[in-house]
């Protein structure tokens, strides 16, 4: 079936409070998903973020943010008043995310409602539920404030290394701050289902992102050692990264703990499975990133400055995804299988049979043969005009070489009107709602006509990312209808069409 959806972060949500969340806009927007005539909401990982902001370097891969609990809900149920929520607005400027105000000023005021929650039958079975990864994460979140918020590599050793009696005493002198994580947790899982099922008798489905690697600094790493390439010491052997190439000259070095594929593999990758089951509990969908590291990943030396001197070590290919197919019955994945791609990598999509992504914006300057262009797909892929990591669609026109530029126009036969890059967004959305693909999927930016100044993310880079947000009434009807239409006319209603 045909269909199509929109990415937006739910941390791009507009809202009173400093960050998009599952406040009332969420809802709203919700709605204008229905109006637009899609079927899918695709999010960021939703994890709890720490040092530069980045969805992909959370403190839990299982965990939520707690940024993104609704005070305005809390206030319903009576956890807070108005004027306390009001204490947390870090809006000042509404089309940007400052981390550093709201993570000052959000933990005190959830604190203030959690000094009102009375535990009950549907909070003690959330955490029985989750208790195989919520008391470490809890444990890990008091320890790390006790550490002035160090990362745990750096914490005293009978921490750092787990001693039985050293954690036991962690529970026993800080109670009541284990259960106030364990009810952000709760608070999050429960608004999260509230709008999710509010999404689902809307007939929007929701599409995840699970990142290949945890954080260095997460409290998966920490919990689990075993799983991930630490030496004698407990310092990691090797990070993870990307090599140089024409974009980075130096690569990419992002830092994360690489995992020891051979110890996953005497578990049946038990822990792999107890992560996607979570996921799949979230979303409907999953986007797998860095899909190519399943096949092989590239090993930085641990400390070196830059990702230039690495090596490519071989993954768990097939293997994996055999074992993740056996046990979940065939998961409705999405294999993001962008970059530096091998005949191997290509080889095990294949094998697989996950759709992998085009992305628009790479389709242009090397010829008609280019597997990004709209003429080469088959049905089984989702097709982007760009991702959370590029530039928008108007800002990538606006820089792009004029030999790209005219093939752009070329391939498309645009129209130009008085603003060239305008009509290159509008020319490529409708290649991509029209293409063979099975799911087009828009970054609301495109749909909104947006420059670079509405870019999420510069990769290899920190600070200043993460922040863009959605204005209230951006998101118009006429805008609704103008997608609808075109939703309609490439044949992407999917289930809607009847209706």
């Amino acid at each position: 079936m045909r269909t199509s959806g929109i990415l937006l972060p739910a941390a791009s949500l507009p809202g009173n409070y400093g960050i998009g969340g599952f406040s009332e806009e969420a809802f709203r927007f919700i709605d204008f998903l229905a109006e637009a005539g899609q079927t899918w909401w695709q999010v960021l990982p939703m994890g709890p973020t720490g040092y530069g902001d980045s969805p992909y370097q959370s403190f839990s891969t299982f965990a939520g943010n707690p940024y993104f609990i609704s005070l305005d809900e809390l206030v319903k149920e009576g956890l807070l008043t108005a004027a306390e929520a009001a204490a947390a607005d870090c809006g000042q400027d509404p089309a940007q995310v400052d981390y550093e105000r709201v993570w000052k000023t959000r933990f005190p005021v959830l604190r203030q409602a959690y000094a009102r929650f009375v535990p009950d039958e549907a909070y003690e079975a959330f955490c029985q539920d989750n208790r195989d990864w919520l008391e470490d994460y809890c444990l890990y979140s008091v320890i790390k404030e006790t550490q002035d918020h160090a990362g745990w590599l750096d914490w005293p050793e009978e921490l750092r290394d787990r001693d039985a009696a050293a954690l036991d005493r962690i529970r026993k002198s800080r109670g009541e701050e284990l259960d106030f994580w364990r009810f952000l947790q709760y608070t999050f899982s429960k608004q999260w289902d509230r709008l999710k099922a509010y999404a689902h008798k809307k007939g929007i489905r929701v599409i995840g992102d699970v990142p290949i690697y945890v954080a260095m600094d997460s409290a998966d790493a920490w919990a689990s050692p075993e799983l991930f390439q630490f030496d004698e010491n407990g310092r990691p052997a090797g990070v993870a990264g990307c090599p140089p190439d024409a974009f980075s000259p130096t690569g990419q070095l992002w830092g994360n703990p690489l995992y020891r594929w051979d110890c996953h593999r005497g578990t049946e990758y038990s822990w792999w499975l107890s992560r996607m089951r979570h996921a799949f509990r979230i979303y409907d969908k999953v986007r797998v990133d860095h899909f190519r590291g399943f096949e092989a990943y590239y090993s930085i030396p641990y400390g070196d400055p830059t990702a230039e001197f690495g090596h490519w070590e071989k993954g768990p290919g097939a293997d994996f995804f055999r074992v993740l197919d056996g046990h979940m019955g065939r998961p409705d994945l999405i294999a993001e299988d962008l970059g530096f791609l091998t005949e191997e990598v290509h080889e095990l999509l294949r094998e697989t049979g996950y759709p992998g992504m085009k992305v628009l914006q790479f389709a242009f300057g090397s010829g008609p043969s280019s597997a990004y262009l709209p003429h080469n797909y088959t049905r089984n892929c989702v097709v982007y005009t760009g991702t959370h990591d590029n530039e928008t669609t108007v800002g990538w026109y606006r820089n792009a070489a004029p030999h790209i530029q005219e093939q752009v126009k070329q391939y498309t036969g645009m129209a130009a009107p008085q603003e060239e890059a305008v009509a290159a967004v509008r020319a490529l959305i409708r290649q991509a709602m029209g293409s063979v693909a099975d799911l087009a999927v828009i970054p609301m930016q495109d749909y909104l006509e947006l420059g670079n100044e509405a870019r999420i993310n510069f990769p290899s880079t920190l600070g200043g990312n993460w922040q863009w947000r959605l204005l209230p009434g951006q998101c118009t009807a006429e805008l609704a209808r103008h997608i609808r239409n075109l939703t309609e006319i490439y044949g992407r209603l999917g289930s809607r069409q009847e209706a």
